[in-house]
């Protein structure tokens, strides 16, 4: 069977290219117990949803006023977020680029978010070849739009992208795009995402294109 190219690799943002998970979950915890306090551990459940799928759920009815008022709360927040790389990351990335290998984030974040990342990294928007945002989708994860969109941008066929997702929701949009997934266990634990997965790992140190390559066209 002929060897299949690995042209590129896509990445959703938070709890994959950075370590910001624990940081949401102190800000949702805090709002989930002030609005929904007969449900305990809510900020858990949400991980992974974007903002209209939270807001659709759980902020509806009376609660939809409160919308706005959390929004600029969450804005705020992110201002102030810490994006730190999540270990091995800039290494992998260098290595992909060594091997001709584009590069992408796909992210259900949105450009006010994006601009906090830039300044809090100023060379961030050097390691990706595109950056697709909310904004660029018309369908949010868990429906494959958003990586067939990156697929498209970046030239290549699904068949020769890799996705790295840490969400249930981003590992199924991965799968439904029918493109090899990496799973970071940075937000569920690896026995949880390994169904949705072709390969789980914790973080990026030890993994390099040649492994990407070979987990490519064994599937």
């Amino acid at each position: 069977m002929k060897q299949r190219t690995l042209k590129a690799a896509l990445f959703d943002l938070d709890g994959v290219v950075f370590d910001t998970e624990p940081q949401y979950s102190v800000f949702w915890g805090s709002i989930c117990r002030q609005y929904h306090p007969e449900h305990p551990g809510l900020e858990h459940e949400i991980k992974g949803s974007t903002l209209t799928q939270i807001y659709d759920r759980w902020f509806s009815g009376d609660l939809a006023a409160e919308r706005e008022s959390i929004t600029r709360r969450l804005d705020a927040y992110e201002e102030g977020m810490h994006y730190d790389f999540i270990a091995g990351f800039e290494i992998l990335v260098a290595d992909l680029h060594a091997h001709g290998v584009l590069t992408a984030v796909v992210t259900s974040s949105n450009v006010p978010k994006m601009e906090s990342v830039y300044r809090y990294q100023p060379d961030f928007k050097n390691l990706f070849d595109a950056i697709l945002t909310s904004e660029d989708f018309s369908e949010s994860k868990p429906s494959p739009d958003c990586y067939l969109k990156a697929a498209e941008r970046l030239g290549a066929q699904t068949d020769e992208c890799i996705v790295f997702e840490d969400s249930f929701n981003g590992l199924r949009s991965g799968r439904a795009a029918r493109m090899t997934v990496v799973g970071l266990a940075t937000t569920n634990p690896a026995e949880a995402i390994a169904p949705l997965s072709d390969l789980q790992i914790t973080d990026y140190r030890g993994i390099g294109y040649s492994d990407l390559l070979s987990l490519l066209n064994q599937n």
